[in-house]
């Protein structure tokens, strides 16, 4: 049994954060890579439907001309830096589950 095959929940994030010091290109620094890209899409939609109900004076409030651009910025920019700052934990299991999925493969 490869190391790959055998990540449970409990090493998951254990594993994932050993895949940041992998060969670029390897099969895991592309899974790290995937699963950081789906958190990422993942917090962004999150926080663009939380911030679609606010409206008025503020930076998340449409205030007047361009304002809902200048929201999906910062949306944009806030899970940008959630990701970055470690994320919300979905990322160790994705990466766990492509892992898993490309071992079954092989």
């Amino acid at each position: 049994m490869s190391d790959t095959a055998a990540l449970t929940r409990a090493n998951a994030a254990n594993a994932y954060a050993a895949a940041s010091f992998a060969a670029p290109g390897s099969l895991q620094a592309r899974a790290r890579t995937a699963a950081q890209n789906f958190e990422g899409v993942l917090v962004n939609n999150l926080l663009g439907a939380m911030f679609s109900g606010t409206d008025g004076e503020g930076p998340m409030g449409v205030n007047g001309t361009g304002g809902e651009a200048w929201r999906s910025m910062l949306v944009n920019e806030i899970s940008t830096s959630v990701v970055r700052a470690g994320g919300i934990g979905i990322a160790s299991q994705v990466y766990r589950e492509l892992i898993r999925t490309q071992e079954a493969r092989s």
